[in-house]
Parts: C-alpha cells; sequence; structure tokens
C-alpha cells in the first residue's frame, strides 16, 4: 500500500480541472522608459533571478516598482503561485505578500469557492508535479512556451484539508532540514576563507600577523612556465578518444577531441603537465586552478598554463590553494582579459622559510592539511556537506513524489 493510501485512509480525492481551480494571470515588465514606475519603488516586482537568489518562498525582491506601475486586476495576491511558463519552464514559487511578477510568470490564484478547502501550501508542493508536466509539453514556437490550454485541464487533486496539512508538514520537515544544512555549508564556506586568508593572503599576513618567516616570492622563481603544443581546428572534432579541453569548457564537460595518435605524438614531443601539477585557466576566468588528474586530455596553448615547479621545494596542492587568492596581474585592455607569461612570473606567493626546504615544506603541509579539511568539508560530493544535501535532497523528491501520487 502506498504512504499517502494510508494517509488518506479510506477518504475520497476529488479531481478538478486546474482551470476550475485556479484564476490566472500574466505577468508584465512596467515601461522602464517610466521613471514615475520605478523610482522608490516598494512594492515586489519577481523575476527568475529572485528565485534563484531567495529560494522558492517570496516575500521581498531585487526590484521593486511604484503604485503607478500597477495595472488591470492589481497585483498578484498573497499565497498564490507563480510559475515560469515561458523560458526556464516550471520553476515556481509561493508569493508571501502582494506583489507582481514579470511576463515569464503565470499567477496561479486560488478561487475564492475553494479556498477554503485549498491549503495554499499543498497547492505550491503539487505544482512541483505540474511544473515536470509543463516542461513535457511545450510549443516549439520560435520561443518556448506552456501549452497553457492543455495545462488548464490538467486535473488537480483536493484531499481532504486535513490530509493536505499533513502532507504539508512531512515535507515542510524535508525542506527546513535541507535550509539548515544549507545555511551550515554557508557558514562553513565563510570560516574556510577567513582561515584560508589568515594561512596564505600577503595583505593578512604582512600587516596582521607580520609573518617574518613569509616571503614574497614570484612565481618565476617557483618554477617554469608550460603550456601544451598548439591544436589547430581542423584537428579536432567533435566527438573522439582524447578530450581537448579550451578556455571556455575548463574544468567542465570537453565539447571538443584529438585523435589518440595525435595526443600521443605531442604528449612525448612537447609539453605535458605531471600528475598533481595545477594548471591556470590565463584568460576569460583568470587564474582558475585545476589539478591534474592523469586522465588522458590536452589543453588549449596560452589559454591554459602551468607552473613546472620543484616539489621538494614547493607542494603542488599548497600552490594551487595559493592561486584561489593570488593577486594575478592581468594584462589592462582587450575585450578577453589575459595573464601574459611575464606577468604570470611576477605574481607573488607567499612562502614559508623561503630557502629552507624541509622547514617550508613542512609548514606547507601544515597548511594543505587545514586547508584540505575545510575543501572536503564544503566541495566534496563524496564526503562532507554537499553529499548530505544531496542525500536529503533525493530524499525529499522521494517522498514528495510519493505523498503526491494520488493517482
Amino acid at each position: 500500500m502506498k504512504y499517502i493510501e494510508k494517509l488518506l485512509n479510506g477518504a475520497e480525492v476529488q479531481w478538478m480541472p486546474l482551470g476550475e481551480v485556479f484564476e490566472t494571470r500574466n505577468g508584465y515588465t512596467p515601461s522602464k522608459a517610466n521613471n514615475d514606475f520605478w523610482t522608490n519603488g516598494d512594492i515586489p516586482w519577481f523575476r527568475m533571478e529572485d528565485i534563484r537568489e531567495s529560494g522558492r518562498l517570496l516575500n521581498d525582491s531585487i526590484q521593486h516598482i511604484t503604485p503607478q506601475a500597477i495595472k488591470g486586476k492589481g497585483l498578484f495576491r498573497a499565497n498564490s503561485i507563480i510559475m515560469a511558463t515561458t523560458a526556464t519552464i516550471g520553476e515556481h514559487a509561493l508569493l508571501l505578500v502582494d506583489a507582481l511578477a514579470n511576463q515569464q510568470f503565470t499567477n496561479f490564484q486560488i478561487r475564492k469557492s475553494l479556498s477554503e478547502r485549498i491549503s495554499p501550501m499543498f497547492a505550491f508542493y503539487y505544482f512541483f508535479v505540474l511544473g515536470e508536466w509543463c516542461k513535457s509539453n511545450v510549443n516549439t514556437s520560435s520561443f518556448p512556451s506552456v501549452d497553457m490550454a492543455r495545462l488548464m485541464k490538467q486535473l488537480f487533486p483536493i484531499p481532504p484539508l486535513a490530509v493536505q496539512e499533513e502532507i504539508v508538514r512531512i515535507l515542510d520537515k524535508f525542506t527546513t532540514l535541507e535550509a539548515e544544512l544549507e545555511a551550515e555549508l554557508d557558514c562553513r564556506k565563510r570560516q574556510y576563507e577567513y582561515y584560508r586568508n589568515q594561512l596564505l593572503s600577503l595583505d593578512v599576513i604582512n600587516r596582521e600577523r607580520k609573518l617574518d618567516y613569509v616571503e614574497s616570492v614570484p612565481l618565476g622563481k617557483i618554477g617554469e612556465i608550460r603550456m601544451c603544443k598548439r591544436i589547430l581546428k581542423e584537428q579536432t572534432k567533435d566527438s573522439g578518444d582524447i578530450p581537448f579541453y579550451k578556455i571556455g569548457t575548463f574544468g567542465k564537460t570537453p565539447n571538443s577531441y584529438i585523435s589518440k595518435e595525435l595526443f600521443k605524438e605531442y604528449k612525448l614531443k612537447y609539453n605535458y603537465p605531471k600528475i598533481g601539477e595545477v594548471l591556470i585557466s590565463a584568460s576569460g576566468t583568470i587564474g582558475k586552478a585545476v589539478i591534474f588528474d592523469g586522465e588522458d586530455a590536452y589543453f588549449q596553448d596560452s589559454n591554459i598554463v602551468w607552473i613546472e615547479n620543484d616539489e621538494s621545494m614547493f607542494l603542488n596542492k599548497y600552490l594551487f590553494y595559493c592561486y584561489q587568492i593570488a593577486k594575478w596581474k592581468i594584462a589592462e585592455g582587450g575585450t578577453i582579459q589575459r595573464l601574459y607569461n611575464d606577468n604570470l612570473k611576477k605574481t607573488m606567493i607567499p612562502v614559508p622559510y623561503f630557502g629552507d626546504n624541509k622547514k617550508s615544506l613542512a609548514e606547507q603541509q601544515r597548511i594543505v592539511s587545514i586547508l584540505d579539511k575545510f575543501e572536503t568539508l564544503t566541495t566534496s560530493i563524496s564526503e562532507g556537506l554537499p553529499k548530505e544535501i544531496e542525500l536529503r535532497r533525493k530524499q525529499y523528491e522521494y517522498y514528495r513524489n510519493q505523498l503526491l501520487s494520488f493517482a
């Protein structure tokens, strides 16, 4: 027996077309040319950015409008739902205040005749089901949008109010737990950044901690700059044996490949990173660092480089953490930011006990050990808080599906 059947305990569920349950209205954007609509506004006006920034229970917005911007039937009412029916289709939120939203959203207000029979939070949770339906029923024209006529014919379940409230209570527990874990993760990330700055920021080391055993050393003294051999466009394919990472896919999923034969030839003849060396982006997102894991891959010359350093003097993992807060000497001008080799060599890195390899390595390792613990706790998907959050999210989605599967 399904859990929802136990919860219903024989009670009936009434099904009604969505159009008979909700009144709908479209969002809109007041004219940006009219300052009277925006200046000193205090009425929330929601966009998709607000959901990304604040979550799905909305009580304030990034941008606000004035009463002069309101037209037609007035504001969307508190306890109504907005759902994206164009662009990012199916994303939705519950309004906790009277507000408006842009044209990406459709507003769903429970009809007055049903307001005593339907919990707004129950409706909010059921819109996860409706959102999935919307994603699978899109009008594929020049601009994707939901087939609203079909959507409004979809059936909406109305179980007894006591059952709705119990479903909300259970699902609220999961969302509260996830929110607590997210808050804990945010706290740990800020703690991690604080300790990383205390240990590696040259400003903190020189001005606040005044550690005379730490020396600022240019990367040019730490090792030689290396890069892979240039790969020509005609040497790449959309699929193949060896991933070829360009600046746009560095640290992400590759979309270009080279042949295994070319890879073997170039790896043997030209510079190629060793396992553990730290690859650095030298254009676009300057200073993005990825530790090379040894998997067969090739990297775009000039845009992705690495320092070939002696690990008996400088630990790769120590450099990796230094790169995260390094003050890169970026070349001015041009449409794309670049980190040229001469500037890269001038980038300063804090080195403890420079010149005393034994003491320096011991201190580098101590710092790496501290930061590794924070790194695992805050970023690992196999350990730490991200794994815990992912597990709780899957558990929540499982129970949400179980509790909302009335058919």
